[in-house]
C-alpha cells in the first residue's frame, strides 16, 4: 500500500511516512502491543503515542519486537500538556526516551499549550521555555524533529516570535467538516505540516450519509475516503483502531478523490462533532 511508504518531507528534509498510526485511548498492555505489532505488521512505519497515554513501553517493545529495522520507522511522542517548566520538560523526555527504548525520538511534541484541566488559560511563557529545551534535544539529536500539538494561531506567534526553530508539525483535531482552516493556513505558510488526529472524528464520521454516498461510488468506506480526503488535502492522517481488518482498511487507500468530490466533503459540517 503506497499511502504507508510514501512520505511528506518536513521543513528540515526529514522525511515522515503519510499516514501515522495513533495510539491514543489504547491501554498499556497486551492491548497497545497487539494493536501496534499489527499496524507494523500490515506495514505502518509511523507509530504516534504520548506521555500521557501512558503506552509508551509496550510501543517500543512492539517496534523491538517487530523485526522492522528502526531507521525504517518514524516515532512521535509528546510533552505531557501539564508541563510548562525547562526542567519540567528534560524529565519528561528523559522519562519517554527510556520507556521506549528506541534510541532518538523521530518528532517530539509539546501536546498542548495549556494543561487539559485548565483549557484555553494563558502559558505563552511556559511554552516558550518547555520549546527552548525542545530546541536543545533537536541539535542535540536526540530528537530528529520538534513540533506541537493543539496549537492555535495566536499560539504558534508568540512561540514562533520568541524562539529560533519554527515547529516541524503541528498535530490537531482535523476532519472533514472541522479543517482548522485558520491554523491550517498559517502552517502552510510556515513550512508547519499539519497532522490530524480524529481523522474520522472518533468515529462521529461512519455514520455519515453524504460521506457514505461518495464512498460507495469508489467501492470504498467511509474510514476510507475520510482518511483519503487528509491526504489529498496534504493533512497528514493518524487513524487509530484494535481491530487488525480495520488497521489494514484505514491504510487502503491508493486511490484518488475527484476535484467535485473534495469540493462536496470541503462543503460539509461535522455537526458540532
Amino acid at each position: 500500500m503506497a499511502a504507508l511508504t510514501d512520505t511528506f518531507t518536513l521543513a528540515n528534509e526529514v522525511r515522515i511516512p503519510k499516514i501515522g498510526f495513533g495510539t491514543w485511548q489504547v491501554p498499556d498492555g497486551p492491548e497497545t502491543y497487539d494493536s501496534v505489532r499489527a499496524a507494523l505488521d500490515a506495514g505502518y512505519r509511523h507509530i504516534d503515542t504520548a506521555r500521557a497515554y501512558g503506552n509508551e513501553a509496550s510501543v517500543g517493545r512492539a517496534v523491538r519486537d517487530s523485526g522492522v529495522a528502526r531507521d525504517e520507522l518514524f516515532i512521535t511522542t509528546k510533552c505531557p500538556a501539564e508541563v510548562k517548566t525547562a526542567d519540567g520538560a528534560r524529565d519528561a523526555f528523559q522519562r519517554s526516551s527510556a520507556a521506549l527504548d528506541l534510541g532518538p525520538v523521530d518528532l517530539y511534541l509539546i501536546h498542548a499549550p495549556w494543561p487539559w484541566s485548565d483549557r484555553g488559560s494563558d502559558h505563552r511563557d511556559g511554552n516558550i521555555e518547555v520549546w527552548k529545551v525542545f530546541e536543545e534535544l533537536y541539535s542535540s539529536g536526540e530528537s530528529r524533529s520538534i513540533g506541537v500539538s493543539n496549537f492555535s494561531v495566536d499560539d504558534l506567534e508568540s512561540l514562533l516570535a520568541a524562539t529560533e526553530v519554527v515547529p516541524h508539525a503541528n498535530q490537531i483535531r482535523w476532519f472533514i467538516g472541522n479543517t482548522q482552516d485558520e491554523t491550517t493556513a498559517f502552517c502552510a505558510e510556515h513550512a508547519i505540516l499539519v497532522e490530524g488526529y480524529s481523522p474520522l472524528a472518533t468515529g462521529g464520521l461512519l455514520d455519515n450519509r453524504e460521506i457514505a454516498q461518495i464512498a460507495d461510488r469508489y467501492g470504498k468506506s467511509v474510514a476510507q475516503v475520510s482518511i483519503r480526503y487528509l491526504l489529498q488535502r496534504d493533512v497528514l492522517p493518524l487513524p487509530k483502531s484494535t481491530t487488525p481488518a480495520r488497521i489494514v482498511e484505514n491504510a487502503a487507500v491508493d486511490f484518488e478523490l475527484s476535484a467535485e468530490d473534495m469540493q462536496a466533503l470541503d462543503g460539509l459540517d461535522a455537526g458540532g462533532l
